[in-house]
């Protein structure tokens, strides 16, 4: 059985790496080996590959028979066609320097090549990391402008709120406001009706006093008269009694007893002051109520 060049798994599941052996081809696969030439790590992008080009190109010499991943590998690499190459120049179809020169341009446009994939796979994640981050902006954008939006109703909610609380409080200020400022309209018109009422009770007490005056004097001149009258009826009544002096036989006059209404008119005077005096201790009591009143307000 021929030795074959192929690959042994190692790594972690879901992230394989495998190395580059020739083995025998009755040989388990990640079992024994002959020489390990390389590593391959397809995770990458492109893949990575790490080949000793001698000894495979020696081992193709020999006979060694590669799998079809390695047959890739080794045509990525140009093993094959170096091979290819020295295999024309022993049958004299090209000398070995002409062969060593196709070799090298071959590896020039292979390289240039790999450098614009690189550049390709560059720019490709550039633009979409470009495009990730501008959706993510967008999305920012949005959330922050939904954000406002909420932060903008409840403000005005809060301020709808604000002013419903604060019209009872306004319309009970201007309330006291404009009890405030009838109070003193209301003071004066009371100071004003107190003194009107001051100045009538003043009025009706002298009123009633001159009115009880008068009485009083027009009572004690019907007393006055009706004793008069009655002391002329009784003078008229009497008989005249003639009396003589014993010792000079001259007549005596009777004596008039005006004693009576003397006492009458004396007694009617008295009543009369007091009669003022009454009359004048509730008028001055009268006055004297406003007053207090006044000062109580105050």
């Amino acid at each position: 059985m021929p030795v074959k060049i192929r690959l042994t798994r190692h790594g972690r599941k879901k992230s394989p790496f495998y190395h580059i052996v020739i083995a025998d081809s009755r040989a388990p696969r990640d079992g024994r080996y002959i020489e390990r030439i390389g590593n391959y790590d397809p995770s990458t992008n492109p893949a990575t590959i790490e080949l000793n080009f001698d000894k495979a190109l020696d081992w193709l010499q020999k006979g060694a028979q590669p799998s079809d991943t390695c047959r890739s590998i080794l045509s990525q690499q140009g093993i094959l066609l170096k091979k290819h190459l020295l295999q024309g120049a022993k049958k004299g179809a090209f000398s070995e320097e002409e062969a060593e020169k196709k070799f090298q341009a071959w590896l020039k446009e292979k390289e240039s090549r790999i450098k614009a994939d690189k550049d390709k796979i560059a720019k490709n994640k550039a633009a979409e990391k470009k495009k990730r981050h501008e959706a993510e902006t967008k999305i920012r954008e949005e959330k922050a402008k939904a954000m406002a939006e909420k932060l903008a109703e409840l403000e005005k909610k809060e301020k709808e709120a604000k002013a419903k609380d604060a019209e009872p409080a306004a319309a009970e200020a201007s309330k006291t406001a404009e009890v405030k400022a009838q109070e003193p309209k209301e003071e004066v018109k009371e100071k004003e009706e107190a003194e009107t009422q001051v100045e009538e009770t003043d009025a009706q007490v002298e009123e009633k006093a001159e009115a009880q005056v008068e009485e009083t004097d027009a009572q004690v001149e019907e007393k006055a008269e009706v004793k008069e009258e009655t002391t002329a009826e009784e003078t008229a009544a009497e008989p005249e009694v003639e009396k003589t002096d014993e010792d000079s036989g001259d007549k005596i006059q009777p004596e008039v007893k005006s004693e009576a209404p003397a006492d009458v008119k004396e007694e009617d005077k008295k009543a009369q002051k007091e009669q003022e005096k009454e009359i004048q201790k509730p008028a001055e009591s009268k006055k004297q109520q406003p007053k207090e009143s006044e000062d109580k307000k105050n």
